[in-house]
C-alpha cells in the first residue's frame, strides 16, 4: 500500500519473484513525497530533491530507468542572515556534492510505476481498514468515483500486506482488526513523518542572477521565514530557481506567505529576487495522505528503524516499508528503497 518509492520497490521485487501484486494509492498520482513541477522536459522538486554518492540503490535505480541527472550547483559564496543583517561567507560551506534528477525526482516513481503491469497501481484508493481473515488478510479502501464524486468501498484479499506509508499516518488513518500490538501502535503513533512538518518553497526566475554576482544561491537564516536556501536550477541554469525550507516555529504555526518569502529573498539576493516567474509554497502538513494531524509535534527521531518495524504482525502478514522504518539512511529515498526491499524479502520468506 502506497505508491511512493518504497511501495513501488516492494511491488517490483514481489512481481519479479512471480507474486501477484496490487498497489493501492490514495492520491491521484504516484510518488508520495516525490513531487515535481514540470518545466518543459525538466522539473522543479517540491518534495525530495537530492541523492548522494554513498547511496547505491537510488543510483542503480536511476541508471536502470535511464533518467538524466546533473550535479547540485555548488560554486560561489554563501550567505548567513541573522538579526544583525546579512553576511557573505567565502565559499559555500552549506551545500555538499549531491545528485539531482533533471526531469524532477518524481520521474523516478513514475518510471518505476511504468515498469509494473497495467492495473497493478490503483490510484485513488484510500485504505481504511485491514483485517485478518481465515485465509489471509483483507484490505478495504474507499475508491473515489469520478461521476458524482462519491466513494465506493472496495475490498482486496491478499496473503500479505506491505504498509509503505509513514507509521503515524497508518495508525491515524487505518483501522486494524485485530488491533496492532500495543507497543507497536504506540511506537507508530509517535514516529515523526520525515519532512512531513516542513514547508518547502520553490521560486523560479528568468535567469540564475545570483550566480552573476558570485553567489551559490545557498543561505542559512535565523530570521526567516526560510531557514535554509539552495540553488535548484537545472543544467546550465535552466530552469533557474531557488528553494528553501521553512520548519514550523511551533506546532500549528501558519504557512508562510509567498510575499514574506520574496521579501526575505530580496533582502538576501537583491531586487531581482522580488521578480519571480513562479512561486510554489508547499506545506506538507496539508497533505492528508502524507502526514496525520499534529505531525509537526512529532520529534522523536530515535524511533526510526526500530526493530518492531522489522517484525511482521497480524499473524505475520503485515509488513512495514516506509523510509521511517529503514535502518539505512531513514528519511532518504535510499532508505525508502531499502525498506521496500526488506519488506518484499520478508513476504517472500514467509
Amino acid at each position: 500500500m502506497g505508491a511512493g518509492v518504497a511501495g513501488l520497490a516492494a511491488a517490483r521485487a514481489l512481481g519479479a519473484a512471480g507474486r501477484d501484486v496490487a498497489v493501492l494509492e490514495a492520491q491521484d498520482r504516484v510518488g508520495g513525497r516525490l513531487l515535481s513541477h514540470p518545466v518543459g522536459d525538466r522539473g522543479l522538486d517540491l518534495g525530495a530533491t537530492w541523492f548522494w554518492s554513498n547511496e547505491p540503490r537510488i543510483q542503480a535505480l536511476i541508471a536502470e530507468l535511464g533518467l538524466g541527472t546533473h550535479a547540485q550547483h555548488l560554486e560561489g559564496d554563501a550567505l548567513y542572515q541573522d538579526t544583525r543583517g546579512v553576511q557573505r561567507l567565502q565559499g559555500n560551506p552549506i551545500d555538499g556534492p549531491a545528485g539531482r534528477v533533471t526531469a524532477g525526482m518524481q520521474a523516478v516513481a513514475t518510471a518505476m510505476g511504468d515498469t509494473l503491469p497495467a492495473g497493478v497501481v490503483r490510484l485513488g484508493h484510500a485504505v481504511e481498514r485491514i483485517e485478518v481473515t481465515k485465509d489471509g488478510i483483507r484490505v478495504y479502501a474507499a475508491r473515489l468515483e469520478a461521476a458524482g464524486g462519491e466513494s465506493v468501498r472496495v475490498a482486496v484479499d491478499a496473503g500479505a500486506v506491505v504498509l509503505a506509508l509513514p507509521p503515524a499516518l497508518a495508525t491515524h488513518a487505518i483501522t486494524f482488526e485485530p488491533a496492532l500490538p500495543e507497543a507497536l501502535a504506540r511506537l507508530a503513533a509517535v514516529t515523526p513523518v520525515w519532512m512531513g512538518a516542513m514547508t518547502k518553497a520553490v521560486i523560479q526566475y528568468a535567469r540564475p542572477f545570483w550566480r552573476a554576482t558570485g553567489l551559490a544561491g545557498a543561505a542559512i537564516s535565523h530570521v526567516g521565514p526560510l531557514r535554509e536556501i539552495h540553488d535548484m536550477s537545472g543544467p546550465d541554469g535552466e530552469p533557474a530557481a531557488l528553494f528553501g525550507f521553512v520548519p514550523p516555529r511551533r506546532p500549528g504555526a501558519p504557512t508562510p506567505t509567498a510575499d514574506a518569502i520574496l521579501r526575505q529573498l530580496e533582502t538576501l539576493f537583491g531586487p531581482e529576487a522580488a521578480d519571480p516567474r513562479d512561486v510554489h509554497v508547499v506545506d506538507w502538513r496539508d497533505y492528508e495522505y502524507t502526514a496525520p494531524p499534529g505531525a509537526d509535534g512529532l520529534q522523536n527521531y530515535a524511533t526510526y528503524g526500530h526493530p518492531l518495524y522489522r517484525t511482521p504482525t497480524l499473524e505475520g502478514r503485515l509488513h512495514w516499508a516506509s523510509t521511517e522504518t529503514s535502518t539505512e539512511v531513514p528519511g532518504h529515498i535510499e532508505g525508502a528503497l531499502a525498506a521496500g526491499a526488506r519488506a518484499a524479502a520478508a513476504v517472500l520468506a514467509g
